[in-house]
């Protein structure tokens, strides 16, 4: 993975919805996209993942968590490079080693945990829990989503990167998003 791990340069300003599952993440990256009329990267995690959901019945194990964060890293990449605006993403490399150290007892691939502390971002918007939590496939924690959200939290604060929690109704959201982004865009 070290090679194809290493974050591309790019020229646009890279905003990433970061949460436990189920708290308005793909929504709110779909939104923001259509109202800044650019690009959004869906979660490489669940598309590898509801495949192999599809053919074996079987969720997440270790050995898939280096092919996930590289196949996130890869689009994001492949993305980045054509777009000069905003790129709106559903999820990253901290968000990857979030899970995995939660569903691992502390636990995660050091390739993962490194990728996660060197690449940057412009700015991310925390999701609040505020909302339905909604079943699938892939979903497995519907009581530990206060215990999620804090330990979310924490590794933005812990990391001391730049957010903002999102919560209240999708419009109030989507209404509190754009206003700060409109700010980062002016600084760029």
């Amino acid at each position: 993975m070290e090679k194809r791990s290493r974050q591309a340069p790019s020229s646009c300003l890279k905003i990433v919805l970061f949460g436990p599952e189920s708290s308005g993440k793909t929504t709110l990256t779909k939104q923001l996209a259509t109202y800044f009329n650019t690009l959004w990267l869906p979660e490489y995690m669940r598309t590898y993942l509801e495949h192999k959901w599809r053919n074996s019945q079987e969720t997440i194990a270790k050995e898939d968590l280096l092919p996930i964060a590289e196949g996130q890293i890869v689009s994001e990449n492949k993305i980045s490079s054509v777009l000069d605006t905003v790129l709106f993403l559903d999820t990253n490399v901290l968000q990857i080693k979030t899970y995995c150290e939660y569903y691992y007892d502390g636990w995660c691939p050091p390739e993962i945990a490194e990728a996660a502390l060197i690449h940057k971002y412009d700015y991310y918007f925390l999701t609040d829990i505020d909302t339905p939590w909604v079943p699938d496939n892939l979903r497995d924690r519907p009581y530990d989503r206060e215990k999620m959200f804090r330990i979310f939290e924490k590794q933005l604060v812990q990391n001391k990167i730049p957010f903002t929690l999102l919560k209240g109704s999708k419009e109030k959201r989507l209404a509190k998003a754009i206003s700060i982004i409109k700010t980062l865009t002016k600084q760029k």
